[in-house]
């Protein structure tokens, strides 16, 4: 209706003032409703070709969408191991921080591993202290296999030097056994080396490993029992959280409840676009918004991204074929954010809201080599975005009378 009165301000007025200055025709004389198509024909189709022509250059060159919102991400509050809760810590809504613990699964299970765990590692500790012993033993057993090797060592050297000296002095079957006796004492030192080191590699390698290998086996346990305690993941806000010690959750079936992070949906505002406008649409054109939540406001914006891709074309590999005809129209996704820092504020998360984009030619338009008759097209482009402005304004003026008043609720 605007443009078409601002039509016909270039059209029908002329007409008529035509008609009745020049001509001599008066209203209800010669220009009646019967006639007024034959006297104002002119006029009456400029006026409608104009505003046809308007209307596609202002719709074109300056997007409206009534497909906005301000969207915003949940974080599911899900466990990673299913189970029977037991305790709930927060109520049906509620602020809260990271790492606030939300609820608890029944642990029974987790604190059994967890005892067990620790019951290993005193284990394995009572066996290093008495292998440090069995290391001592040993020590002690070498020792004395020295002495009584040196010992018939020492006996046998000396029979051996008398034998040498004087010969038959003595019996050659002493001479015999002690050298037995010696094998025997220097196989007695072995052994007890080896035991030795055996009580050590025990001691060092063998009984620390196990240790380790239990107290993995604990922190294991500790993590499988921590994963009863479900946590905030990030700071924000617990919305309809209605979990009762009782239930059962699944990681796979189902939630706990959402999560809404803090300042979610108060960052960019997404709309969408006819497919269209998919040329004019530019990172860093200018727009403006007006939302449901908050009245009789414009909010000025500037779009920061525009999505390359429509998601109605999007489709995942299966024994289907595609039917390229049953695909509904998709929109231009484009990311708003606001101009002044806290644009946003006051505008409740999840609003729908109304945009229009203004295309801006002023860099062609100052260009050297920007014919006149090229700039004086662009200029024209550029402020016919007065008339969307204007629209916005009056359908942000309108919109609670529409919504309280007309709609009927």
């Amino acid at each position: 209706m605007l443009e078409l009165l601002l039509c016909s301000l270039f059209t029908l007025l002329p007409d008529y003032l035509y008609r009745r200055y020049v001509q001599g025709k008066r209203l209800g004389k010669e220009i009646t409703l019967y006639s007024v198509w034959f006297e104002l024909r002119w006029g009456i189709v400029g006026c409608l070709m104009l505003t046809i022509a308007l209307i596609t250059m202002i719709f074109y060159f300056h997007p409206s969408t009534t497909s906005a919102a301000l969207f915003f991400r949940t974080v599911p509050i899900v466990p990673e191991i299913p189970g029977r809760v037991a305790e709930v810590n927060v109520g049906f809504s509620a602020p809260v921080s990271k790492g606030t613990v939300l609820f608890r699964l029944d642990s029974s299970k987790q604190e059994a591993a967890v005892e067990t765990a620790r019951r290993k590692i005193a284990e394995v500790e009572a066996q290093l202290v008495a292998a440090k012993v069995d290391v001592a033993k040993a020590e002690a057993q070498l020792q004395q296999a020295n002495s009584d090797y040196k010992q018939s060592k020492d006996e046998l050297d000396v029979k051996s030097e008398l034998q040498r000296r004087n010969p038959g002095i003595v019996p050659q079957r002493d001479i015999e056994k002690l050298q037995v006796l010696v094998d025997g004492r220097q196989a007695a030192i072995d052994a007890a080396t080896a035991a030795k080191r055996s009580a050590e590699m025990q001691v060092s390698t063998l009984l620390p490993a196990e240790k380790a290998s239990a107290e993995a086996a604990l922190a294991q346990a500790q993590v499988e029992y921590e994963k009863t305690f479900i946590r905030a993941g990030v700071d924000g806000r617990v919305e309809q959280f209605l979990l009762r010690p009782g239930d059962i959750v699944n990681p796979l079936m189902r939630p706990a409840g959402v999560l809404i992070p803090e300042g979610a949906g108060q960052t960019a505002l997404q709309a969408g676009f006819g497919q269209i406008e998919a040329q004019v649409l530019k990172p860093g054109m200018i727009a403006e918004a007006a939302c449901v939540s908050l009245p009789w406001t414009i909010i000025p914006m500037v779009i920061t991204t525009v999505q390359d891709y429509i998601s109605t074309g999007q489709f995942r590999g299966g024994e289907q074929l595609i039917d390229a005809s049953a695909a509904k129209p998709g929109t231009i996704l484009a990311v708003l954010e606001p101009i002044e820092k806290g644009g946003l504020d006051g505008v409740t998360a999840g609003s729908t809201c109304i945009v229009n984009a203004y295309t801006s030619n002023h860099e062609i338009i100052a260009a050297k080599d920007t014919g006149t008759l090229k700039g004086i097209g662009l200029h024209a482009i550029d402020a016919v975005g007065l008339v969307h402005a204007m629209l916005l304004r009056i359908q942000a003026l309108l919109l609670p009378i529409k919504t309280l008043v007309l709609s009927g609720h």
